[in-house]
């Protein structure tokens, strides 16, 4: 029978067969019960963190569609299963309740934010993105035929990969930019 002694985990190593309380001494019923996210996820992502230039490979455990936990990759030639203290809570930037998720917006010489729907937002950057390339166009430059635009540039982060990059240059270029440049080369 068990008494208030046995839930002792002092009495647990000093009576049992773990002296140096490393083992069995140290747990107790509620720990015994608890099971890592890691073990219930539907499923795991590989991912990569977003945060800086090295591109640490990420484990994204997800169950019911949500995020549960983030951990390092061990198979990552880059980190090997490592993660920096900001890798390590990645995690809130998608579950935590200060999470931005609605489009504010404050309309120009405003004093307040407005919440406004994706679509609309998106039509915003569209029309302003289509604005400053007409404004910026030029179709000659001193007598030689040009086609490009001076109001729109693109500055590609370091942790874009070659083919985001590729795909952005590709864009910017059909845009008319020639102002494109790429973090990872400067």
């Amino acid at each position: 029978m068990k008494t208030w002694l046995d839930a002792w985990p002092v009495y647990r190593q000093l009576t049992g067969s773990d002296p140096l309380g490393r083992g069995k001494a140290a747990r107790s019923e509620a720990t015994e019960s608890v099971v890592s996210r890691t073990a219930t996820a539907d499923r795991v992502v590989q991912s990569v963190c977003p945060y800086c230039a090295v591109g640490c490979g990420q484990k994204v455990f997800v169950k019911d569609e949500k995020v549960v936990q983030i951990e390092g990759d061990p198979d990552s030639p880059i980190s090997r299963g490592r993660l920096c203290p900001k890798g390590s809570a990645s995690k809130q930037l998608v579950t935590s309740p200060t999470r931005e998720t609605k489009v504010r917006y404050r309309r120009p010489y405003g004093t307040e934010w407005e919440d406004l729907d994706l679509d609309t937002a998106m039509q915003m950057i569209a029309d302003r993105v289509l604005d400053a390339r007409r404004k910026g166009w030029q179709d000659e430059d001193g007598g030689r035929r040009v086609r490009r635009t001076m109001g729109i540039a693109s500055l590609g982060g370091a942790t874009l990969d070659n083919e985001e990059n590729y795909l952005m240059k590709k864009l910017y270029s059909a845009m008319g930019a020639i102002q494109i440049e790429n973090q990872a080369r400067i």
